[in-house]
């Protein structure tokens, strides 16, 4: 059951949120996803049934629609096994967006400017109204770079941090090129990490140790660095890190 609720909101309830109500002021962060499904339909469906134990708080259909599934003041699940600086299990702390967008697996693709000119005048009332940082305001791939993709680097990052909507870096993209495939010795290789950490990715350690490296570089690189995405740590990607950090 669905009903407009404001010019391009339309509430389209789930059942599946935490109660009770969590306070306004334990809402810190906003995690953006794509559906990952071929269909759009398919995917309001699963975020609404309750077998499939996954929600999100809105959901941005192609034509830039956006659907209020979930209130803002209750646990939407959506973030899963997460972390973000001291934070983890996300889901308590944040608002979940959904972008309908097949990903990766099912023919990834550029998300429609209806879809974008949406996300952005919600993040701008969700940022004023929680008092969000823009640092805090995040992809899926951020906070679970082990397991996640999304939004993917398609996603216009840069474009939202022009409206101050979210961190990036302020360096010259034609310029920090040539840095690219610049390999770095084993201190700048542990410093380009340390950097990592402290802009809030969680620290890697034990079992398939080799493996969550590569997924955190990659994490990384769909955010800042979303021309070449390898996994590989080079000059240019230290470069970035560093620049965050000053930033």
């Amino acid at each position: 059951m669905s009903s407009k609720i404001g010019p391009n909101l339309t509430r389209n309830y789930s059942i599946n949120f935490d109660l009770p109500k969590r306070k306004k002021n334990s809402i810190k962060f906003i995690v953006i996803h794509y559906t990952g499904m071929k269909r759009e339909s398919d995917a309001i469906k699963k975020l609404c049934e309750s077998n499939s134990k996954v929600s999100s708080h809105y959901f941005i259909k192609n034509n830039g629609e956006l659907l209020n599934l979930v209130p803002d003041l209750y646990n939407a699940w959506h973030a899963g096994k997460s972390s973000w600086k001291k934070f983890k299990s996300l889901n308590k702390y944040s608002i979940g967006i959904e972008i309908n967008n097949p990903g990766h697996e099912f023919k990834y693709k550029k998300y429609s400017s209806k879809q974008i000119l949406s996300l952005i005048e919600l993040l701008k009332k969700l940022k004023k109204k929680y008092k969000i940082k823009k640092q805090n305001i995040l992809g899926h791939s951020d906070i679970s770079p082990d397991r996640k993709k999304d939004p993917g680097e398609k996603f216009p990052w840069n474009k939202l941090a022009k409206k101050k909507l979210c961190k990036w870096h302020n360096l010259p993209v034609n310029k920090i090129k040539i840095y690219r495939n610049l390999k770095l010795d084993i201190n700048n290789e542990t410093t380009f990490f340390d950097n990592l950490y402290e802009i809030g990715y969680s620290k890697i350690f034990g079992a398939k140790y080799k493996s969550k490296k590569i997924n955190l570089i990659k994490a990384f690189q769909r955010r800042y660095r979303q021309s070449l995405i390898n996994g590989k740590i080079d000059k240019e990607c230290l470069l970035i890190s560093q620049n965050l950090l000053k930033n």
